[in-house]
């Protein structure tokens, strides 16, 4: 069952699928290094996974004041997202387990903004063409940037 309470037909034995969920990390995707390969030829300059903020942010720009979250579409219930699709088999499983992780990412980045902090999430979606990666990396500049007054940086 998906995001709409529509049930769909996993195409992979309960097996095959524990293999491919096993794989995924939780840390050092490709989605995060593209990310991070772009800011860094850009001129920033950042951490990542740093435990000190609240959900061990992906990337933290401390002199930007910008936090960075990279979220998959599946893992965290990107809304209308064809990749946010539940496997059937497990379901209950799977609906407890990412409404727990919405659940937590929305308290993270309220308190996060409470703290004075920008926070920006890419989901894996927007950045899977070449085009839509050009179109969101140009953005997020953008974000970080905007978010600064001129007497920020001195």
């Amino acid at each position: 069952m998906n995001v709409w309470g529509i049930f769909i037909t996993d195409i992979y034995s309960e097996q095959k699928r524990h293999e491919i969920m096993s794989k995924i990390r939780g840390k050092d995707s490709k989605p995060e290094l593209i990310i991070r390969k772009f800011l860094f030829s850009k001129g920033f300059r950042f951490r990542i996974n740093d435990v000190r903020y609240l959900g061990k942010p992906d990337i933290v720009l401390p002199k930007y004041r910008t936090i960075i979250f990279v979220n998959g579409c599946f893992w965290h219930n990107h809304e209308n997202c064809r990749r946010a699709q539940l496997p059937k088999t497990n379901t209950e499983f799977w609906l407890e387990k990412i409404k727990e992780n919405v659940e937590r990412d929305s308290k993270n980045i309220s308190l996060l903004k409470r703290e004075g902090w920008n926070v920006i999430v890419i989901w894996e979606c927007e950045i899977l063409t070449k085009q839509k990666r050009k179109n969101r990396l140009d953005l997020l500049v953008h974000e970080i940037t905007s978010n600064l007054d001129v007497h920020d940086l001195t």
